[in-house]
């Protein structure tokens, strides 16, 4: 997420209705309507790596995955979670669930505040979410928080392998991180490729 703007209150109805036709995509906050800027290379890459891993996945079974084109609407609220996977969807107009089982954000400078307080503590309030993912893309650090753990905290850097247990979902960070430009994915990849320049 990334608040850019914010724009005068509007009712629900308009704030639905204005998205249908709106270039850019808006989140409603308490009455208020803020316009969302875009994202990053980085940002974008590691979006089409967990949308990846999880539609191969959840190929022919009844949960799918959306990217950010989805709205969560948590009591009067909506948002744009980066991803998110929805179980026996019933498609409509407005393209807004409220019932999402698991829910990624990817963590900017910029969004961080908000991500980890104001959104987290909306979708947690959620009954059907299990999972939040929060992933840093400036750095390598993806965070999970479990339902039945109480929502704490679990930590996965290179080389661990993330166990998304609501889809029983597997997904190295190596994965998520593919093609990701920051310092700590290029250690990672010079550290995996001197052993095989020795071996030359």
């Amino acid at each position: 997420m990334n608040l850019k703007y914010k724009i005068d209150s509007v009712s629900i109805h308009d704030y639905l209705e204005g998205e249908l036709q709106s270039e850019i995509k808006h989140e409603y906050i308490d009455g208020q309507v803020y316009a969302m800027a875009g994202a990053s290379t980085n940002h974008n890459r590691i979006v089409a790596n967990i949308l990846s891993a999880l539609h191969a996945k959840l190929r022919k079974t009844p949960c799918e995955p959306f990217a950010s084109d989805m709205k969560v609407q948590v009591a009067e609220d909506f948002y744009y979670p980066d991803v998110l996977v929805v179980c026996n969807h019933q498609g409509n107009d407005y393209g807004v669930t409220d019932a999402p089982i698991l829910i990624v954000e990817v963590l900017s400078k910029a969004t961080r505040k908000i991500d980890q307080t104001l959104k987290r503590q909306a979708y947690q309030s959620l009954e059907s979410l299990q999972e939040y993912i929060v992933t840093e893309q400036d750095f390598v650090d993806v965070e999970i928080c479990r339902r039945k753990n109480h929502w704490q905290s679990e930590h996965y850097f290179m080389g661990d392998e993330l166990h998304l247990e609501t889809i029983d979902c597997r997904i190295p960070v190596e994965m998520i991180y593919e093609r990701v430009e920051n310092e700590d994915v290029l250690n990672y990849l010079q550290q995996q490729a001197s052993p095989m320049q020795n071996e030359n």
